[in-house]
């Protein structure tokens, strides 16, 4: 699948990508993987996980919502939902709204993603 294609009839979905694309290149080096379902950034495991919940949930759902991993509980409360599936391992779940939700905080966790995906 083509990222024209994922993100097709998502135009806000698209420019919070493509914000979260230029955060990763100033991060490090990473590789994209498309999917039916999300778009995963990996190094040698997944950096970060994208998706858009509009194609799941009704109502009014955020635009983009961004998964990471973990290997402890962060206590943030921006976080929508954090789960536990594995041992050592705690999948954060984080709604974006804007581009502008893509902040120093958010980064930082970015880059805490990518340095342990390496």
């Amino acid at each position: 699948m083509l990222l024209e294609e994922f993100f097709q009839g998502y135009a806000a979905s698209l420019l919070i990508f493509n914000e979260l694309c230029c955060i990763l290149d100033r991060i490090g080096p990473t590789r994209m993987r498309i999917s039916k379902s999300q778009v995963a950034f990996w190094r040698r495991r997944v950096v970060v996980r994208a998706w858009i919940p509009g194609r799941y949930l009704r109502g009014h759902p955020a635009p983009l919502v961004l998964t990471l991993a973990f290997r402890q509980k962060n206590p943030s409360l921006r976080w929508k939902e954090i789960v536990h599936p594995a041992p050592g391992w705690f999948v954060h779940h984080l709604e974006l709204w804007t581009p502008a939700d893509l902040d120093a905080e958010v980064t930082g966790w970015l880059y805490q993603a990518w340095q342990q995906a390496g």
